[in-house]
């Protein structure tokens, strides 16, 4: 049963809406976010990816990299207005979409509203009507599966289309470094390195069992990507598995009473969010940046839903406490997951020609 999977994802999005808007930008170097001391870049263009220059990145060490880096501040609802015109677009061709993000989605079109047989074909349409509508770029990856449609997607960015097709599956993973498999990080890829792996053919080759012992769950996972195997469907309406806020203070909190203070202020827009989420979770995280960027997390965890904002408050505060409380923080963040599961049914996979 084969399966035609696109994945759509926007080149530099965020930043390449700035330069498209100010043509002054075009062509330099342009961070989104704010280039305060304690500001943190949330996207950046291909101009500024070359510095080394990234998102989640401290505005400070971005500058380093980038001298002339050109910092303009985000403009979330001209984002989502983009992005809803995206939305639309890729309904036209199928029902079943997967948003990740603002900016890339996955595509089921084995069926299609347009009654189109190939799926490269879908895929070239898709990134013409998003120049046309947007004058955006996109890049698009299509193969028989998720995790090989958004490796594709990647492959010749930007402005990219590259198609992984039935027959070339096992040869392209073979040779994939180990650093381009979904959820292998520096960590993980260095732990394989030790183990003697470094391409999908090693991976192929190292017993299940062994790769269960050293990575858990995730092992199995990485021991059927490496065999081209991955039966996840595309869901259209995911289910959100957390709600969270935090914020990145302007000076460092450096008393727990303006750290007290702090995580108030961020129950409350937390409260509003869940309530206007209309669920409720059961495990409460608090998020903790140190001046020095160490981070950590503690969690508690309940039998049932949390529908009471002062638990928030008196979990947080205890959490708070286990924090190291000799170190100065420079961001402070709630989240509630653990939502009650909700079903979800997927596609029906059809046989019909890849391109």
């Amino acid at each position: 049963m084969v399966r035609k999977i696109i994945h759509i994802d926007m080149d530099a999005f965020f930043a390449s809406i700035e330069q498209r808007d100010n043509p002054e930008l075009q062509g330099k170097p342009v961070a989104v976010g704010h280039g305060s001391d304690r500001g943190v870049v949330a996207a950046a263009s291909y101009e500024a990816r070359k510095f080394g220059v990234h998102s989640a990145m401290p505005a400070v060490i971005a500058k380093r990299k980038c001298p002339n880096l050109i910092f303009v501040p985000p403009r979330f609802d001209v984002y989502k207005d983009v992005s809803s015109i995206l939305m639309n677009i890729f309904n036209e061709y199928t029902s079943l979409v997967e948003p990740l993000s603002i900016d890339e989605a996955f595509l089921d079109v084995t069926t299609n509203k347009k009654g189109l047989s190939s799926a490269t074909l879908i895929a070239r349409e898709i990134k013409n009507r998003i120049v046309e509508t947007t004058g955006l770029t996109a890049s698009a990856g299509i193969s028989i599966n998720k995790f090989l449609a958004k490796i594709a997607s990647d492959y010749r960015k930007p402005d990219g289309l590259f198609v992984i097709k039935p027959n070339e599956v096992l040869p392209f993973i073979e040779a994939l470094p180990v650093e381009k498999f979904f959820g292998v990080g520096p960590r993980t890829s260095q732990k394989m390195h030790e183990l003697g792996i470094f391409c999908g053919k090693d991976l192929q080759q190292t017993d299940l069992q062994l790769l269960i012992r050293q990575f858990g769950k995730v092992g199995n996972f990485f021991h059927q990507v490496a065999h081209g195997i991955d039966q996840r469907p595309v869901i259209p309406h995911r289910v959100r598995k957390s709600v969270g806020i935090e914020n990145t203070y302007l000076l460092d909190l450096d008393e727990q009473e303006q750290m007290l203070i702090a995580l108030l202020e961020l129950e409350e827009g937390l409260w509003r969010r869940i309530v206007n989420h209309g669920r409720f979770g059961k495990t409460i995280t608090l998020k903790v940046k140190y001046s020095d960027f160490e981070q950590i997390t503690r969690s508690q965890s309940f039998l049932h839903p949390i529908t009471d904002r002062t638990c928030i408050h008196g979990v947080v505060t205890e959490l708070l406490q286990t924090a190291n409380p000799t170190k100065k923080v420079r961001l402070l963040g709630i989240t509630i997951s653990n939502f009650e599961e909700e079903e979800t049914t997927g596609p029906v996979q059809l046989t019909i020609d890849f391109d």
